[in-house]
């Protein structure tokens, strides 16, 4: 592995996206090879540590993935890189809810896990000395973990710095960086967080140039980069994105991307490539037809809901995946992608491709969902089970088809199994399921036209 750290914070909130883009921006502007990571399922953070870094954003999703193989998907994504930055979820310690806490997913685990310093990220707004106390705490909760130094995020006045500083003295903590209030750093939200990098364009860029101006005039970047070479040079194999034997013929995935199709891990196209596919974007907002020689169709999640007029208003290509899908090809849909395949959302029509309609919901779906799958399909076996995640604010009626996706403890069976589609509103990583992208890249070889006559058939760019 890289030199690297881990940016986290005591709570939500405390600023560790705008301390972790900014360094990634600050770094990188000053020429060092830096490649991001985010622990967790988030989807959002990493489109902003992409802009800054230049290269994927990787998740390091510690229930959704073998813990084990978190050290090679960070080496993985690291490839070429000086230093990798990896910005924690929610509070260092804080995970999956009633898990075993030494195997949780939480920034305190996955640190563990690849041996990295930490950075913690505290909000300094009303208090001065009580920061003592709470880094002591942090740094003295697990002794398995090194609380390597703090960045003081919102702090008032030079005065209030100079208190901050003091305090963290009293611990035997060396200060790193000192960012001072910035309300124009605030970055758009919604029901589920940020507003994506991709669907806020050019503001997006400013965001996080912003965010690398200010890291760069308030943080001492020689000091973070000093503490992520004292990281051990552990020997750690990449993550290989193989499946298995490599289907036949190049057959074409049409994956589906532009701002309402944002939530997806990008280790999924290098293994649908690894496993022989031909992956090319599909963008449901602008392009009328599916690539020619579509054998296969991937609409990940994202925010179709704020974009339902647009995506409703691409007659051509809704008429064309509801033909694709009716012919049996294999269709996987996940969350948003569910929305694009109902009849309806939020009263604009939609693909019609399952028996459903869909609206924004008064509460918030969130969590981990350890799921059984209920029905053979191109993507799981009846029976299977797999860890998720559930992330949405819509209501599909009715919630499961006659064939129904997933079942898990507490609720009743979800999504829909039709012929070739597989949609859901369940998240999982593909990198937990090897043997689902092989099954499901068996399927697309079987529906693949060995006697596609375009010539760019195999020669498109993944």
């Amino acid at each position: 592995m890289p030199p690297r750290v881990v940016v986290a914070a005591p709570s939500s909130g405390s600023g560790k996206t705008t301390v972790a883009t900014g360094l990634l921006g600050a770094l990188a502007a000053r020429g060092t090879a830096v490649a991001p990571a985010k622990v967790g399922p988030d989807y959002v953070d990493p489109g902003y540590h992409a802009l800054a870094a230049g290269r994927p954003g990787r998740n390091l999703d510690g229930v959704l993935v073998d813990p084990a193989t978190l050290p090679g998907l960070l080496a993985h994504g690291a490839r070429g890189a000086e230093l990798a930055v990896v910005e924690g979820v929610m509070g260092l310690f804080d995970g999956r809810i009633a898990a075993d806490p030494n195997a949780d997913g939480s920034t305190a685990h996955v640190a563990r896990l690849l041996e990295a310093p930490v950075v913690l990220v505290v909000d300094a707004r009303g208090q001065s000395r009580s920061v003592a106390a709470l880094l002591a705490g942090f740094r003295d909760f697990d002794p398995r973990l090194r609380l390597g130094g703090v960045i003081l995020n919102r702090v008032g006045s030079n005065r209030h710095e100079e208190v901050l500083r003091a305090a963290c003295a009293e611990v035997g903590l060396p200060v790193l960086g000192v960012l001072p209030r910035r309300a124009e750093l605030a970055v758009p939200s919604r029901h589920l967080g940020l507003v994506t990098a991709a669907e806020h364009g050019s503001a997006a860029r400013a965001a996080v140039d912003a965010m690398a101006a200010l890291v760069a005039g308030h943080v001492d970047l020689d000091a973070v980069v000093a503490l992520a070479r004292s990281a051990p040079a552990t020997a750690t194999t990449p993550w290989d994105p193989a499946v298995g034997e490599r289907v036949p013929g190049a057959p074409v995935v049409a994956v589906a991307g532009g701002a309402a199709f944002t939530f997806g891990y990008p280790e999924h196209a290098e293994m649908l490539a690894a496993g022989g596919a031909d992956v090319v974007t599909v963008d449901p907002a602008r392009d009328e037809a599916l690539p020619p020689g579509t054998a296969g169709l991937v609409l990940p999640g994202g925010f179709p809901e704020e974009h339902a007029e647009t995506l409703s208003a691409n007659a051509p290509l809704r008429a064309a995946i509801r033909a694709f899908a009716a012919s049996g090809a294999p269709v996987h849909a996940e969350c948003g992608g569910l929305l694009y395949l109902a009849r309806s959302l939020d009263g604009a029509p939609m693909c019609g491709v399952l028996d459903a309609d869909a609206a924004m919901g008064p509460r918030l779906s969130l969590g981990y969902r350890t799921a059984t799958a209920c029905a053979d399909s191109p993507l799981a076996a009846a029976g299977e089970t797999v860890t998720g995640h559930e992330f949405h604010r819509t209501v599909a009626t009715p919630r499961a088809g006659t064939s129904a996706a997933w079942r898990w403890d507490g609720a009743e069976p979800e999504g829909f199994v039709t012929g070739g589609v597989h949609a859901s509103y369940l998240h999982t990583h593909p990198v937990s399921r090897p043997g689902g992208i092989a099954r499901w890249l068996r399927h697309v070889s079987d529906r693949g036209r060995p006697d596609d006559p375009d010539p760019s058939r195999g020669r498109r760019p993944s």
